[in-house]
């Protein structure tokens, strides 16, 4: 009889993190050998139980899924990764996919699809939800400069240009050029309208 494939799960949500842990456990070919709930966990996690597969959680305190991927993928690069997210984002998929993952799904796609998605990573497959791989081919990747993605980044939590100026250590005037830059490559109304849709594209990650 094979050993069954040993996964690591990772998602800042207990409750979901559970749930798919007693789903998965189900599955008589699966064994889940560690849960963490923080990005920078999932490495210091994987060295000491080595999975062959880890599923991680895109947004998470730490450090986020995509760069826990690169690092997981860096440090033990046996270990499959397959990503497992609430946030359906196209700019998402493409960064994670660049940073080593092998897979990336929804969090409701059913149990029996998650569980076939863990073992197909696992045999060196590449497993992708089909709506979103095509919606990430219509969106391209961001048109976001590096700093115009932090400028929106901070700018979701609100505030005036002075106190974004002051938290970026930037002038005043250069933020405005930032803002105005994003709100014209975003097609956006205004900073809050350009923040929404860079957030729903996946492009504020980091």
């Amino acid at each position: 009889m094979t050993e069954p494939i040993r996964l690591l799960l990772a998602d800042d949500q207990a409750l979901v993190r559970g749930a798919l842990a007693a789903l998965l456990s189900l599955e008589p070919d699966l064994t889940v050998v560690a849960e963490v709930s923080r990005g920078d966990e999932v490495v210091p996690a994987a060295l000491r139980t080595r999975p062959d597969v880890a599923l991680l959680d895109v947004e998470m305190p730490g450090m986020d899924g995509v760069a826990a991927a690169a690092a997981l993928r860096s440090a033990l690069p046996g270990c499959r990764v397959l990503v497992v997210t609430t946030f359906g984002r196209p700019g998402y998929l493409r960064r994670a996919m660049e940073a080593g993952a092998n897979g990336f799904v929804v969090k409701d796609t059913p149990a029996r699809q998650l569980a076939d998605a863990v073992r197909r990573v696992h045999a060196g497959l590449r497993v992708v939800d089909p709506t979103l791989a095509a919606e990430t081919l219509a969106t391209g990747s961001s048109p976001l400069t590096e700093r115009e993605t932090e400028v929106l980044r901070t700018a979701r939590g609100g505030g005036t240009v002075a106190e974004l100026a002051a938290t970026l250590h930037l002038s005043e005037g250069t933020v405005r050029n930032h803002l105005s830059s994003a709100i014209g490559k975003t097609g956006a109304r205004n900073r809050a309208d350009a923040v929404r849709l860079a957030e729903t594209n996946g492009w504020l990650l980091g």
